[in-house]
C-alpha cells in the first residue's frame, strides 16, 4: 500500500508542471490583452516613405525597440505591454517627425500612428 503511494505521488509531482506549461501556453486571452502600435511614416506631401527608422520608447523601462518602416511606409510593433506609457517618432535623412505618445491609459488595443516627418531645421 505505502508503495503504490508513493508511484502516484511521483507521478503527480512530475505531471504538475507538465499541465501548468500546458495551461500558460494556451492562454490566448493573455496574448489579445496586449497592445499594438502602427502606421505610416509620410513626408510633408504625404507620401510614404520607406527605410525610415521608427523608434519606441518604452518610459516606464527607458527601453527602445526601432523598425525601419517597409517600402509603402508601414512600421508595426506588437506584443507591448498595456500599462506602459510609450513615445513613437520616425527619422529618415536629418528629417524627423513629432514624437506622439501612446498612454497606458488609452484602452484600444490596436492604435494607428501616422509620422509625418519634417526637415531638419538649420
Amino acid at each position: 500500500m505505502t508503495n503504490r503511494r508513493t508511484v502516484q505521488l511521483v507521478v503527480v509531482v512530475l505531471l504538475l508542471p507538465l499541465l501548468a506549461f500546458a495551461a500558460a501556453a494556451q492562454n490566448p486571452k493573455h496574448d489579445a490583452q496586449l497592445k499594438t502600435v502602427r502606421g505610416v511614416v509620410v513626408d510633408k506631401s504625404e507620401n510614404p516613405v520607406s527605410a525610415s527608422v521608427v523608434f519606441l520608447k518604452n518610459a516606464r523601462t527607458n527601453q527602445v525597440k526601432s523598425y525601419i518602416a517597409d517600402g509603402q511606409g508601414n512600421f508595426r510593433f506588437s506584443g507591448l505591454d498595456p500599462n506602459s506609457d510609450y513615445e513613437v517618432h520616425a527619422e529618415k535623412d536629418g528629417a524627423k517627425s513629432q514624437t506622439r505618445n501612446v498612454s497606458s491609459f488609452d484602452t484600444r488595443m490596436d492604435i494607428v500612428l501616422n509620422l509625418k516627418l519634417a526637415p531638419k531645421k538649420s
